[in-house]
């Protein structure tokens, strides 16, 4: 099931955006590319993936809740359930009311001074890019794969972009693309990943 994001852009909800202090190594027509890193690209719903646990879900909330300040507790809290119900394609799971309501209870006592923790980037493209998958998986590749190492963001990048295509995520397929061997994935492979990557072929 798609995402129904009709509630999000009927009420003008941000859900993306760029580094607003982190300048790139390198622009290009498609997008940046950010050869250290940077914290501060929110791209909520980008990729195909859901959100698959609570921990996932508080932490949607809280980037949704910190990039719309002008959002009041009462219409922070119609986001949080529209977000939160199944059948409108966000999550994979139901949750109890008395769960959701401690969630966005907690999220709405965070100090919005502070950006929410957040993976690091490397690799943004631009909404308006028309590249295809595949290409977007040979510019991450190139970019990537410059240093042969494979960082584990780099890994994650790359696994989203797989699963994206609707195709099975496995370790020769993020080696071949970033063009190191598969025992560096193993090497660089957290448990985190193995679990996302478990979850995101639960998907397909």
């Amino acid at each position: 099931m798609s995402r129904n994001m009709r509630y999000l852009h009927s009420n003008k909800i941000i859900y993306r955006r760029g580094p607003i202090n982190d300048q790139p190594s390198e622009t290009f027509e498609w997008g940046a590319f950010y050869e250290s890193g940077t914290h501060e690209c929110y791209e909520l719903f980008r990729s195909k993936a859901k959100i698959t646990s609570y921990k996932s879900l508080k932490w949607h909330l809280l980037v949704l809740w910190y990039l719309n300040p002008q959002l009041d507790q009462d219409k922070f809290e119609q986001l949080a359930y529209y977000i939160a119900e199944k059948d409108n394609g966000f999550i994979t799971f139901s949750i109890p009311e008395m769960l959701l309501k401690k969630i966005i209870y907690e999220v709405s006592m965070e100090d919005l001074e502070y950006p929410p923790k957040n993976r690091i980037r490397k690799v943004i493209f631009k909404d308006t890019t028309n590249l295809t998958k595949s290409e977007k998986l040979s510019i991450v590749g190139k970019l990537i794969g410059r240093n042969s190492k494979a960082q584990p963001e780099d890994i994650y990048e790359t696994m989203l972009l797989i699963h994206d295509k609707s195709e099975k995520i496995t370790i020769t397929k993020i080696a071949r693309i970033l063009n190191v061997s598969t025992r560096t994935i193993y090497r660089n492979m957290t448990h985190e990943l193995t679990k996302e990557k478990e979850l995101l072929n639960e998907e397909i």
